[in-house]
C-alpha cells in the first residue's frame, strides 16, 4: 500500500512538472522533468532506463500531457508484466512531427494483453491525427511507438 501511495505522489509531482515545463518562458525543459521521472522509476523498480533522445524545446501542454501519460502507462505495464531488465526510450521532434518509441527486453506479452491499457491513449493520438502502435515479440520484448504530425504541434 505504501508503494502505491508513493507512486501516486511521484506521478502527481511529475504531472505538475510536465505542465509547468511546457508553459512559455519556463526555465525547466520538458525533457528534464521526464529524465527525473525516469530516474525515480528506475530506482524504484530496479529496471535500467536508456534514454536515446529527448527534445530540447518544450512541447505544447496537451501534447506533453498525452505523451508523458503514455510513457507512464507503458512503464506501468513494463513494471507489472514484462519482467524486463531494460527499457529504452526515444522522444524526438523533427520536421515531420513528434515520434515516441519505448522498448523493453521483457517477455513480449501478447499485444492484446499489453494493449488493453493503451486503448485510451490510441484514441488520444488519433484525435491529434497521430497513431500509437504496439509490437510484441514473444520472449524478446515489446515496443510501443507513437507519432504526432507537425501540424498538431502548433
Amino acid at each position: 500500500m505504501g508503494l502505491i501511495r508513493r507512486t501516486r505522489l511521484v506521478d502527481q509531482k511529475w504531472k505538475k512538472q510536465m505542465i509547468n515545463s511546457s508553459e512559455p518562458g519556463s526555465r525547466r525543459a520538458t525533457s528534464h522533468a521526464l529524465e527525473d521521472h525516469l530516474a525515480e522509476w528506475s530506482l524504484r523498480t530496479g529496471i535500467t532506463v536508456e534514454i536515446w533522445a529527448l527534445p530540447k524545446q518544450p512541447l505544447p501542454a496537451l501534447i506533453t500531457e498525452i505523451v508523458h501519460g503514455t510513457i507512464r502507462d507503458v512503464l506501468q505495464e513494463v513494471e507489472q508484466q514484462a519482467q524486463a531488465r531494460t527499457v529504452s526510450l526515444a522522444l524526438t521532434v523533427a520536421p515531420g512531427g513528434l515520434r515516441l518509441t519505448v522498448s523493453d527486453d521483457g517477455l513480449g506479452t501478447s499485444a492484446k494483453a499489453h494493449g488493453a491499457g493503451l486503448s485510451g491513449r490510441r484514441v488520444e493520438f488519433a484525435g491529434m491525427g497521430g497513431r500509437l502502435t504496439l509490437n510484441c515479440v514473444q520472449g524478446q520484448g515489446t515496443t510501443v511507438s507513437a507519432t504526432v504530425p507537425r501540424r498538431a504541434l502548433g
